[in-house]
């Protein structure tokens, strides 16, 4: 690895996870506000408004930007699935397995704001009160647990479509679809619409997302010392103008799309700990084998970036548990693989390795 990788690295190695209350504390004020809309414009509205919210960082050396939360490994929660009690924040801080820190302020906002909000309201709080006290015995006892209570289903993978088509095309394309529904003849029409209103919502909710991150890249250029940096922050502003607003030309490109798509499947809900890339090496080899034919990549250029790419997933903590979990679950890791199945690329040894060879490494 170059030195901007090596320190990236252990920067990401020396970041302590911390849970952040940002992303509580902002859906809890999305729904404190009624709304008289579908539950699927309601969902893809608060996606929108977290995006729009959420504090964004680009750091030094970063060539691939965006964090799911405040900061590397600044570790949001879920109280729309599961509300933390503030005993489970102080087992998340205190235990002796890959602790969380929690702040005093980030407590406050919890004892404060979230946990009157969603007591009663989480997936979790409703799927227990529908257990028979004997299942509740067993659970309490930790005779056994049960994650998806805790969890959107996850452990599912990305496909290319990104790669050929940017968001914009795809929120045009759901509008296009819910204009031309039959709301008279199809009994199901509306629910069509609501869904695809949504989608459209949250694809444009994205490409906002990215703006955000151009901006900011462009107020660091502006007061960058280093000529070299600054020109790699206004390429970063460009790239987060390009995607995933429209379908990636570049390597570079690629990866920052996949990356702003994964941020926002991992925003809006925590997928237990697993959304994977897929295979990565058969989408992203068009791009390797363009930019090298024309000269814009290298194989050094290319190794970098992905470096750069798989150091992004270690600044992602598995969000940590709550209840009998929260003690007996010590794992921070995501659980995110893109499987690539081949070692070589165009005749050349492959630039890349998978994210779990590159944790490895680093521990």
């Amino acid at each position: 690895m170059n030195d901007r990788v090596r320190r990236l690295r252990e920067a990401s190695l020396a970041a302590v996870p911390t849970l952040s209350s940002e992303r509580a504390r902002l859906l809890t004020e999305f729904y404190q506000t009624p709304r008289p809309v579908s539950i699927p414009v309601m969902r893809a509205l608060a996606f929108e408004y977290l995006l729009a919210h959420q504090s964004i960082t680009i750091g030094e050396d970063e060539l691939i930007v965006g964090e799911r939360g405040p900061a590397p490994k600044a570790t949001p929660t879920y109280p729309e699935l599961c509300c933390h009690t503030a005993d489970d924040l102080q087992i998340l801080s205190s235990r002796e397995k890959i602790p969380f820190h929690v702040a005093a302020a980030d407590a406050a906002i919890y004892d404060d704001v979230v946990i009157p909000f969603w007591r009663g309201r989480a997936m979790r709080d409703l799927l227990l009160a529908s257990m028979e006290q004997p299942w509740l015995d067993a659970y309490e006892a930790g005779i056994f647990t049960e994650f998806m209570e805790q969890r959107a289903p996850g452990h599912t993978v990305l496909d290319d479509k990104i790669y050929r088509t940017g968001m914009l095309e795809f929120a045009a394309t759901a509008d296009a679809n819910a204009a031309a529904l039959d709301l008279v003849g199809d009994p199901v029409a509306y629910d069509k619409r609501e869904q695809l209103m949504a989608m459209a919502i949250c694809a444009r909710a994205i490409v906002a997302f990215a703006g955000r991150h151009a901006e900011l890249a462009r107020a660091l250029a502006f007061d960058a010392v280093d000529a070299a940096r600054r020109a790699e922050l206004l390429a970063i502003a460009e790239i987060c103008d390009r995607v995933p607003a429209h379908a990636p030309r570049t390597f570079y490109e690629a990866l920052q799309a996949y990356w702003f798509c994964h941020l926002g499947v991992i925003i809006e809900l925590n997928t237990w700990d697993s959304f994977c890339p897929g295979r990565l090496d058969q989408h992203l080899l068009p791009f390797y084998e363009a930019g090298l034919a024309d000269g814009s990549l290298t194989d050094e250029a290319a190794r970098e970036l992905l470096q750069c790419f798989w150091v992004k997933f270690n600044n992602q903590p598995a969000p940590p548990k709550v209840g009998v979990t929260a003690a007996e679950s010590g794992s921070s890791r995501p659980f995110s693989t893109p499987t690539p199945s081949s070692r070589r690329c165009c005749g050349r040894a492959s630039p890349w390795k998978t994210p779990g060879a590159a944790a490895q490494a680093a521990a």
